[in-house]
């Protein structure tokens, strides 16, 4: 009996420290981990601008820190694990390589919410969250299509990681919509933040005839090759134009904000979930909810102008969509049907090229 009465006494405790941990909140402690330094003016400055929203919207009722530059495995799992330590409420990774290692410290600390961006697992106490940032990429495709004068576009990849490869594919298939001569090049540099292979990359593909370069990288050095050399570009991640005002064409604007501030927002009102149990699985920002942004069309005739907003506008309305068979792999395996559009599954799962890119693919 004694010992029923301990194990009760110890359900009720654990019981009680998960009401504790969804009972409203006087003040918030939330955590972020960057896979950049906040000044590389693409991927890790959009996510520290979200954060910066997030004292904005809540003032002294949130005490934010972040870690920048952390890599993508056994660092990444000891900056999460100090961070749960030091009392985060929220913990918000903005990497795919953070997914095991957020895996393992959400286990570790079940009263501590995380929050993982652009990956795929999940756990009672662990969300992932990404934006359709492929569908700025395939406007970016229609531009790049309508602008070269080589019929020669090229990419610099970062990692040959599912989210990468399908904005490369979609921004082939937008060019290809509207050039269908249009040949691309892509190069892989293995790095999210290094200005200097970036800017390699970029020089050796507009030597090769290359003349529209897009990229997955984040700092501005590819844009600043490409102006150097008298080409055009698009600016990742946030607008770039600043640094290359005659090459830039657009750019994605990632819009994290307003998911950091509702995600921290249920923590303090108690209401926080995964948000992953809909039937479009945890949250895919979209061009129609602001998340997906893109930055003014500079550099451009205006028909092309005028090309590149009609396909915008429709993919912001949901009649377009990018991935919409027929489409086949590159070896020429059936992928998508005649009119069959991608689920977020197959999105998510994308590991080769499609039919049409004669660029090696990784691995």
């Amino acid at each position: 009996m004694k010992l029923l009465r301990l194990l009760a006494v110890g359900l009720l405790m654990t019981i009680g420290a998960f009401a504790h941990a969804d009972e409203p909140k006087d003040k918030v402690k939330v955590g972020f981990v960057y896979v950049g330094p906040t000044g590389d003016h693409g991927w890790t400055y959009r996510h520290d601008i979200g954060r910066q929203q997030v004292e904005e919207a809540f003032g002294d009722r949130v005490e934010t820190k972040f870690v920048e530059s952390v890599g993508e495995g056994p660092d990444a799992e000891r900056v999460m694990r100090a961070m749960a330590l030091q009392g985060m409420d929220i913990i918000f990774a903005t990497s795919f390589g953070y997914m095991d290692p957020m895996i393992n410290v959400a286990k570790e600390f079940p009263n501590t919410k995380f929050e993982h961006a652009t990956g795929y697992k999940t756990a009672p106490n662990m969300a992932n969250y990404g934006l359709r940032l492929y569908q700025a990429r395939h406007v970016q495709g229609v531009i790049a299509g309508l602008m070269t004068k080589t019929d020669k576009i090229c990419y610099i990849g970062a990692f040959p990681i599912p989210e990468v490869i399908r904005e490369i594919n979609t921004f082939y298939l937008g060019a290809k919509s509207m050039n269908p001569k249009v040949d691309i090049d892509v190069v892989w540099v293995n790095t999210w933040y290094d200005p200097g292979k970036e800017s390699d990359a970029a020089k050796a593909l507009l030597s090769q005839g290359c003349d529209i370069l897009a990229q997955h990288t984040d700092s501005p050095s590819p844009m600043q090759a490409a102006e150097g050399l008298g080409k055009h570009g698009f600016g990742q991640a946030s607008d770039q134009i600043v640094f290359a005002p005659k090459a830039q064409l657009t750019a994605t604007i990632d819009n994290w904000g307003p998911y950091y501030i509702e995600k921290v927002r249920q923590v303090l009102e108690g209401t926080w979930t995964t948000g992953c149990d809909g039937p479009d699985g945890c949250y895919f920002g979209h061009m129609n909810d602001g998340s997906v942004q893109m930055a003014p069309f500079t550099n451009m005739p205006d028909d092309v102008r005028a090309k590149a907003q009609e396909v915008k506008d429709a993919i912001t309305a949901g009649t377009y969509f990018g991935f919409t068979g027929p489409i086949n792999k590159q070896d020429g395996t059936p992928w998508l049907a005649d009119g069959e559009v991608a689920t977020r599954k197959q999105l998510d799962s994308m590991m080769f090229y499609v039919e049409g890119i004669d660029s090696r693919f990784p691995g």
